[in-house]
């Protein structure tokens, strides 16, 4: 018997295959190294607590 998932497990659910489709387009797109570095970088700035800053967001 599974449990039904709660509201926020839903949603976390609803990210994480957000995530997923991103990470295989960036990998098709340009391989895995560059999708590995841009998700590092963008974790990075989660903990940074910089995201949303223009200037932080060049490549």
């Amino acid at each position: 018997m599974t449990q039904a998932l709660s509201a926020e497990e839903q949603s976390k659910d609803r990210y994480f295959q957000q995530l997923a489709k991103v990470a295989e387009e960036m990998v098709a797109e340009h391989g895995k190294d560059f999708a590995a570095g841009a998700l590092v970088l963008a974790a990075r700035w989660v903990a940074e607590n910089r995201l949303g800053q223009a200037e932080n967001l060049k490549h």
